[in-house]
């Protein structure tokens, strides 16, 4: 019986994709989100010869285009690009997300990660680690830190930043990180965290001053600013990743499929250049390292934001 559906499982994938390929961002364009799909969507229609494209689905954070495609047909024509916030950030954040990334999701492969850096007003007079934590213990509560939206990576990496150093900051909640720049370069709040790709237009004319990384290894575009791990916090590490997703049930002979064609796109010198050029870094890992990197990060970040006091809508 298992071989017979196994016949049919690669039956079905010699003929995949019969019609057009749905990849669905559950954000509005122009995010790492919709960056990553529309990458996806324009090789694998090359490398399948039938069209791959982009449905932006925004609406409750990534809430509702994540239960879109947990809800679709298990038969690899709706695929999702799924990351730290849909896959991890609102098991925390929601009691009741109506889909499980384990249970609900077949993961196809990893794309890329990027990182966050904590910027700080460019006359402010703390320039590192220990300058800041230093101030923020003698005088709990006066600086300010912007966060763009709650569960955001913005927003975690400051929740992580106030734990493991062990100091209070005031937290300044704005709608975007355009608005947060607007304050930060006008004095208004101390600093920021930005993914390192936006921020880095802004470290490089000198309007703000770097001070570390969130990531595990540091960030090529930033390669002179230490990770936080590096500045003392040892268990400070985030890494904000993509990865292409399927509806659980889908044909294992269909992932797969998907599987290389993926690799093969992310192995092109070009696509490499063009992601790492705007500050990704290039996922490499086997399909069981796949699964259990998601279901780390499924179990590691909703525990986490429970202990830093986030409740669960």
């Amino acid at each position: 019986m298992l071989v017979y559906a196994l016949c049919i499982s690669s039956a079905f994938a010699q003929d995949y994709p019969a019609r057009t390929v749905r990849i669905i961002v559950p954000s509005a364009a122009g995010g790492g989100y919709d960056v990553i799909g529309r990458l996806l969507a324009e090789r694998l229609s090359q490398e399948f010869g039938q069209p791959f494209v982009v449905e932006n689905r925004p609406g409750g954070g990534t809430l509702v285009g994540t239960q879109a495609a947990a809800s679709a047909t298990p038969d690899g024509h709706t695929l999702l690009v799924g990351g730290l916030a849909n896959m991890a950030f609102n098991l925390g954040l929601h009691k009741d997300p109506r889909y499980h990334p384990v249970s609900d999701f077949a993961p196809v492969a990893m794309v890329g990660a990027f990182t966050y850096a904590l910027v700080s007003m460019s006359d402010l007079p703390l320039k590192s680690l220990r300058q800041l934590t230093e101030e923020a213990r003698a005088n709990p509560g006066k600086l300010t830190i912007a966060t763009s939206g709650v569960g955001t990576g913005q927003h975690v990496s400051a929740l992580l930043l106030k734990r493991f150093a062990g100091i209070d900051l005031l937290e300044v909640l704005y709608k975007g990180a355009q608005p947060a720049y607007i304050d930060l370069l006008a004095g208004r709040v101390d600093l920021f965290f930005d993914n390192t790709t936006t921020a880095r237009p802004f470290i490089a004319d000198g309007r703000v001053r770097p001070i570390i990384t969130s990531g595990s290894v540091r960030d090529a575009l930033l390669p002179d600013v230490p990770t936080a791990a590096e500045a003392g916090l040892h268990e400070f590490v985030l890494d904000s990743w993509l990865g292409l997703f399927a509806p659980a049930k889908t044909p294992a002979a269909v992932i797969a499929r998907l599987r290389s064609a993926t690799l093969q796109s992310m192995a092109d010198t070009q696509v490499r250049a063009r992601l790492e050029t705007n500050g990704w870094r290039i996922l490499s890992m086997s399909p069981e390292e796949t699964r259990a990197f998601v279901r780390r990060e499924a179990e590691k970040w909703p525990a986490f934001l429970l202990q830093a006091g986030v409740k669960p809508e």
